[in-house]
Formats: C-alpha cells, sequence, structure tokens
C-alpha cells in the first residue's frame, strides 16, 4: 500500500510536469515492466517495448485515475505493447517465455545438479506455456510468473475480473492435463 501511496504522489507531480517525479516511477517499474514484456513474448524486443510503454504512459499520465494502482496500469500498456509488437511482426507462433532470471540471488551456491534439474523443469513449463493459446498463456503469465492479483491481471488484460477467474481456472486445467499426458506417455 505504501508504494500505492508514493506512486500516486509521483504521478501527481510527474503531471505537473516534474520529471523528477516520473523517474521514480520509471526506476521502480522497469524490472516488473521489462519482465511482463518478456513473459508476455516481446523475447529480443523487450527493451523496446518497455521504453515505449514508459513513453505511452508518460503521455499518458492525464488519463490515470488511479484506481488500480500504477504497476498494474503501466503493465496494461506494456501487454498492449507486446501485442502491437506481434501484430508488426505478422506471428503468433513461437513466442517466446523467458523468466527473468537472477532477479535475487540465492547467498548458498546450490549444487549444480540440482540447478540444472531446476532449469530443466522451469523449461519445460515454459515450453507447456508456450503451446497454450494466447489468452490462456497470458492470464497464467499475470497471475503465475508476474504474481499479479485477479485484479490486477484483470486491468493488464482488460478483462473483467470474472473472466480472468475463469479463464485462470481453465488454463490451470489445461496446463495440468498437458503436463500428466507427457509423463503418463498418453
Amino acid at each position: 500500500m505504501e508504494n500505492r501511496v508514493e506512486d500516486a504522489a509521483a504521478v501527481t507531480r510527474a503531471r505537473d510536469g516534474d520529471l523528477d517525479a516520473y523517474e521514480v516511477l520509471v526506476a521502480r517499474y522497469t524490472v516488473p515492466a521489462h519482465r511482463a514484456a518478456t513473459l508476455l513474448g516481446a523475447g529480443a524486443d523487450a527493451d523496446d517495448v518497455v521504453q515505449e510503454a514508459f513513453v505511452k504512459a508518460y503521455r499518458q499520465l492525464g488519463r490515470y485515475r488511479g484506481e488500480s494502482g500504477f504497476r498494474p496500469w503501466l503493465l496494461a500498456i506494456v501487454a498492449n505493447e507486446t501485442r502491437n509488437l506481434h501484430r508488426s511482426r505478422k506471428r503468433r507462433d513461437g513466442l517466446v517465455l523467458r523468466a527473468a532470471a537472477g532477479e535475487q540471488p540465492d547467498p548458498v551456491a546450490p549444487d549444480p545438479a540440482d540447478t540444472v534439474l531446476a532449469d530443466e523443469r522451469r523449461q519445460h513449463l515454459v515450453d507447456q506455456l508456450r503451446l497454450l493459446d494466447v489468452r490462456d498463456r497470458e492470464v497464467l503469465v499475470c497471475r503465475f510468473l508476474l504474481d499479479l492479483s485477479e485484479a490486477e491481471t484483470a486491468v493488464t488484460l482488460g478483462l473483467p475480473k470474472g473472466t480472468v477467474k475463469s479463464r485462470t481456472s481453465r488454463a490451470l486445467t489445461k496446463l495440468r492435463s498437458r503436463m500428466r499426458e507427457e509423463v503418463h506417455g498418453a
């Protein structure tokens, strides 16, 4: 909640022309915005998507109402910019979903074998996510990889909260089914 109050104050100052206040928001949300762009499929173009999203967010500060907080509002812009990227590429297949690794370094070095197994499991999960349709993939990325609430996911994807809830449930069922079929060889 503290960030939300600080964000609201920074937005108010930025609307009044204080670029330093907007820089605070950019510094605070660049990593989550980049992670969202990457997980939603921007791949190597994630930096460009994030930069464009921050430019658009700045230009649209007058429209920002603050009901859901700055983070989900910004991530909605990132999601839209990522969709625009896909449209401009004219391909929707092969979306790249790479979890941003190494955000929180572990002070104790893990066993290399455990690291390899964890990387393989993570890659397997990403591969299975990639096979889901775009709508299912987007809701799971927002809810579980970006750790957004249902309300934040609804704002980010421009959906009603109930749709997020039902789509999340169906997408998880599909993902679990895919994972079971692969394990059991069905």
